[in-house]
């Protein structure tokens, strides 16, 4: 094993055996975590900052009339958060950070979970003032459609204005950058720079790992290196920087996993399967070990009525110890003493492990993983489809995950992100494009029964399929006599039979079925 390999295991290994457990960060660690007088070196302070940090750090008593004073200094153990006003969080961010890039299932839920909420990519809605512009138009087709018109031409320049916010990182990427951080700490932090003009100009991502809260809650403080910068909350303009000589600091949407033990920061999924992430770490540096340096031995040698020399000996223990290693079929020559009258030189090599060797701890590791996909909330399907379990299965699980995870998060992250398209236009609202759990055939037939019972029009199909408006497509389809009567047939059950057809349909209409064997299932 590398010198770098075992370092790094060994670090995991100490967070998650000892510190992980421990609410206070340490100071090695935690930016944040030093001491005054060090963290008076940084860059990114103003000149009164320095000298409110001076008189903390040295305080002195003196008389009224300041021409004498006390020559006994109080010294007081300051450090980053008093100095800084910002709150400890309650796990240390570094070690989440860590932990997120250590353990596969974790690193998976996280993954899977950025995917299928931000991953997807983000559209434009109608609000609802556009909707009912849209309803009182409808009367005159040509105002309508250049209504629609400037609709379309509207949400192509605000998706070139956001992809132009960063010129590193689609919209899309900052999001999924952030909604990591989120995952794996429990926050995450988009940044708002602002033109000279006020205007937006700028989107960002800022690792979770550096940012803390004010107490105040009046903005956020970064620590990377030595240099310190302060932040406001989004919308806020009026702040005055507290630490800093910068007068428009940069703005902050604050994301956090809620938790009722902390209102300041978020708590990351993984936390209440911690247990489970240090275990399933130790089984897997277990059969490492294992593979490394084990301690039981593959082969005991036996030498009966001789005593070796100590060359032979040497070259024996040798061989066993270096040269076989990592080598197939090598040949071995022992020089033995000849035999004596009566007494006969024996030398045996007896297998202790003779049997096919297999990783231990397998069931263990295999609830530690179902633990920490448990708090993620994460159907295995989505992590890679593993044997055993079913289409049908893997079906249902997405369509929960969708409903009581995906659908939800994207909720709450659209509210925070709609704050930000506020400002630049009131005609739309983002929405995240969710899971698809239905193919594109069975999709085109909701469409089709939903437009021969005039629930929606064609344009609001074209809308969703990212295509433009067609004239007269705001109209309900006016169907055909032998259409109407079809419907007609199908709304009042008399065509009971083609309905019996339609339910006993194969799986071919997208629906999954269960692998052989497993019997049919129960309706």
């Amino acid at each position: 094993m590398s010198d770098a390999i075992e370092d790094n295991l060994n670090e995991v290994s100490a967070v998650l055996s000892g510190d992980f457990f421990t609410e206070r960060p340490a100071e090695e660690s935690d930016p944040f975590y030093v001491k005054a007088e060090e963290l008076s070196k940084y860059r990114g302070f103003s000149p009164n900052f320095k000298r409110k940090n001076t008189r903390l750090i040295q305080k002195f008593q003196q008389g009224a009339d300041g021409q004498a004073r006390s020559k006994k200094y109080e010294q007081e153990i300051l450090m980053g958060y008093d100095i800084l006003d910002v709150i400890t969080p309650p796990y240390n961010l570094d070690y989440l950070a860590k932990i997120y890039e250590v353990s596969s299932p974790h690193f998976a839920a996280c993954n899977a979970k950025a995917a299928n909420i931000v991953g997807l990519g983000y559209d434009f809605s109608h609000t609802r003032a556009t909707k009912e512009k849209i309803a009182d138009l409808s009367d005159t087709p040509e105002s309508l459609q250049r209504f629609r018109a400037k609709l379309e031409r509207m949400r192509e320049d605000l998706y070139d204005l956001l992809e132009s916010m960063n010129q590193e990182d689609t919209f899309t990427e900052t999001l999924t950058k952030v909604y990591l951080d989120f995952e794996a700490t429990g926050n995450g932090y988009i940044e708002v720079g602002r033109k000279v003009n006020g205007e937006i100009g700028f989107v960002g991502h800022i690792p979770a790992t550096s940012m803390r809260v004010r107490k105040d809650r009046d903005g956020f403080v970064q620590v990377i290196g030595n240099k310190v910068v302060f932040f406001r909350n989004f919308q806020d303009k009026a702040t005055p920087n507290p630490i800093g000589d910068d007068e428009r600091p940069n703005e902050v949407i604050h994301i956090k996993k809620y938790t009722p033990t902390n209102g300041y920061y978020g708590v990351p999924d993984i936390i209440p399967a911690k247990t489970a992430l240090a275990g399933d770490e130790f089984a897997s540096r277990f059969n490492l070990d294992y593979f490394e340096n084990k301690a039981v031995p593959r082969y005991i040698i036996t030498v009966k009525g001789a005593t070796l020399s100590r060359e032979a000996e040497r070259k024996l223990l040798e061989f066993f110890q270096t040269n076989l290693k990592g080598k197939n079929h090598r040949s071995i020559y022992i020089p033995l003493p000849a035999d004596d009258d009566g007494n006969k030189v024996e030398f045996k090599m007896e297998a202790v492990e003779a049997d096919v060797q297999d990783s231990s701890f397998n069931k263990y590791r295999q609830q530690n993983r179902d633990e920490i996909l448990i708090a993620h909330r994460t159907p295995i399907s989505k992590l890679g489809l593993p044997e055993g379990v079913s289409l049908a299965a893997a079906k249902d699980a997405d369509k929960t995950f969708k409903e009581q995870v995906a659908r939800p998060a994207q909720r709450n992250l659209e509210k925070k992100l709609n704050r930000l398209i506020a400002e630049f236009t009131d005609a739309f609202v983002l929405k995240f494009n969710e899971l698809t759990l239905t193919d594109e055939d069975t999709q085109s037939k909701i469409d089709e029964r939903y437009l021969r019972m005039k629930t929606i029009v064609p344009n609001e199909v074209r809308a969703r399929l990212g295509m433009p408006g067609m004239p007269g497509g705001d109209q309900p389809v006016v169907l055909t006599g032998q259409q109407a009567a079809d419907q007609t047939a199908r709304g009042t059950g008399n065509r009971r039979r083609d309905q019996e057809r339609t339910a006993n349909a194969t799986d071919s209409n997208g629906e999954a079925r269960n692998p052989q064997g497993d019997g049919r299932v129960a309706p």
